[in-house]
């Protein structure tokens, strides 16, 4: 497999593959690698009710979540924009709030590459300011997703962790 990088504007973060081609899109990318290892069941198998559970997940973080806080990486938002965006991510994680439930992951009680994709995004509240104090279910969420070995390795090696 390639590398995770940014190849040109029009690809910004992409996923190169061996072949040389490039995927882009967080819920592509992500359910492609979780597919590279089945046993890890990180994505329910194609086909399945559970699977389009998946993707429904996905496209909610990146059409709600991850798409509005890029608006606030922007150094030129106005303190209007900011306080609209940040009250329209608040009623965005109602929902997730109420998909977790009784549950530590947004599918259930297993880990899937929807947790991966949502706990990334969300890991961007506290450096954006965003507060997310009103969604217990989430932070401890978040708590669970971060203690994960391979979740602290990967900050780590991204320079998050110190």
């Amino acid at each position: 497999m390639g590398g995770i990088g940014r190849s040109s504007p029009r690809l910004e973060y992409s996923l190169q593959l061996d072949n040389g081609e490039f995927l882009t899109e967080g819920p592509a990318i992500v359910q492609y690698l979780a597919d590279q290892k089945p046993a890890a069941h990180l994505a329910p198998a194609p086909g399945t009710l559970e699977r389009y559970r998946l993707q429904e997940m996905l496209a909610y973080i990146n059409s709600e979540i991850h798409k509005s806080f890029g608006r606030l990486f922007n150094p030129a938002i106005t303190e209007a924009v900011r306080a609209e965006t940040i009250t329209y991510l608040q009623k965005r994680y109602t929902l997730i709030e109420q998909k977790l439930g009784g549950h530590k992951f947004l599918l259930g009680d297993h880990f899937t590459a929807a947790d991966a994709y949502l706990f990334t995004v969300t890991n961007w509240a506290d450096h954006l300011k965003v507060d997310l104090s009103q969604f217990p279910k989430l932070q401890a969420f978040q708590k669970v997703v971060s203690a994960r070995p391979a979740v602290q390795q990967a900050l780590r090696a991204e320079g998050l962790l110190h």
